[in-house]
């Protein structure tokens, strides 16, 4: 191990903390008419993204400054917490229900989602496995189903909440890590059909997962209920145009887009900065993500490599979903744009994440 650490990656923390300021800015002008509507208070959305926020900086900071390698040690145990608290949130009277999803445990406002804290564990989890045991990872039996158990097991748990968007995301970042330490191709190809099998299978299984698809393919079909976010969301993002209508002058927000604070935010930043403003969140989301395969590439080890794909994986998964969801590319998931869209859990996991990535990058060859 290097006993020498150097200064942390500067370029990741502007670019994560230039998204975070715009994000905080982006979060008041689309929610300040909802929340003066429903709590009186302009801010009542901000001043809590705020918080959060501010937590997540103390947590990064804090996470840069102690060694990864911790989290090889304690990366079984938080997986063990983590489904513990999946088992407690999908118990009635303990979990708290939002939008037909039980996905949370606390007060009031003041709520965390476990599974958006399982998608690290398990990144960290799955890292440590990796590095042991990658010479097996060629073999079904040695490499490839023990890590996949673990994965599709926490998959299963945070499907009956429901919550298929960041099972997804979980799910396909433990499918990069794997593929990056060696498995076979043609073991891929066959779990990518089962995979599609399932998928197709989940979606079969829920009639408002059907609605959502076909309401992607036509949103005009059903523009009242189904096609809604949709609709409302392209009308968003077309008058924006090259510099958009300015910031703070977004129309749908005026209640056309339902919390657009959260997982549509990228519609509403297009409407207010245009395409200038929307291929600057891009281009800092690249800038971020470049950064983080060279530290990948450069990590002193094995789990540190694995660790930094696994962040830079999560994030970029996030990213594709959400902004291809505001711009009518995918079905309707649920998923946030890091950094930028309103919500706690998510915002404190990526700024921890972002916090592991960091420290990597003091003991980085790059």
């Amino acid at each position: 191990m290097p006993l020498k650490k150097t200064a942390p990656d500067f370029i990741l923390i502007l670019s994560t903390m230039l998204l975070l300021a715009i994000g905080l800015i982006m979060v008041y002008s689309a929610s300040a008419v909802w929340a003066d509507h429903k709590f009186s208070d302009s801010f009542f959305f901000v001043k809590r993204q705020f918080l959060f926020a501010a937590l997540g900086i103390v947590a990064m900071f804090v996470i840069m400054n102690v060694d990864y390698w911790v989290l090889k040690k304690w990366a079984k145990p938080l997986v063990i917490v983590c489904f513990v608290l999946l088992i407690l949130v999908i118990i009635p009277g303990v979990g708290m229900e939002r939008n037909g999803s039980r996905s949370w445990l606390g007060v009031g406002a003041f709520s965390i989602q476990p599974s958006e804290f399982m998608k690290l564990a398990m990144i960290a989890f799955l890292a440590k496995f990796l590095s042991e045991r990658q010479r097996y990872i060629t073999t079904i039996k040695k490499g490839l189903l023990p890590s996949l158990s673990l994965v599709f097991l926490a998959f299963g748990m945070i499907m009956l909440q429901p919550d298929l968007g960041t099972g997804t995301v979980m799910v396909g970042t433990c499918m990069i890590m794997i593929f990056i330490a060696g498995a076979r191709i043609a073991h891929f190809v066959a779990l990518g059909l089962c995979g599609i099998a399932g998928f197709v299978g989940l979606i079969l299984s829920a009639p408002y997962r059907i609605a959502r698809i076909t309401s992607f393919l036509d949103p005009w079909q059903d523009p009242q209920n189904t096609g809604f976010q949709i609709i409302q969301s392209l009308y968003a993002i077309g008058p924006g145009g090259l510099f958009g209508l300015g910031l703070g002058e977004s129309r749908q927000k005026f209640f056309y887009l339902p919390e657009p604070q959260t997982d549509f935010i990228f519609a509403i930043l297009a409407e207010e900065l245009g395409f200038i403003g929307g291929s600057l969140i891009l281009l800092l989301f690249a800038l971020l993500l470049w950064r983080g395969i060279r530290i990948a590439l450069g990590a002193p080890d094995l789990f540190g490599s694995f660790l930094a794909v696994g962040i830079i994986s999560m994030i970029a998964i996030q990213v594709m979903i959400n902004i291809g969801v505001v711009t009518g590319l995918m079905p309707v998931t649920g998923i946030t744009l890091p950094f930028l869209s309103y919500g706690g859990s998510s915002l404190t996991l990526m700024l921890m994440a972002v916090g592991i990535l960091l420290n990597i990058s003091r003991y980085s060859r790059i």
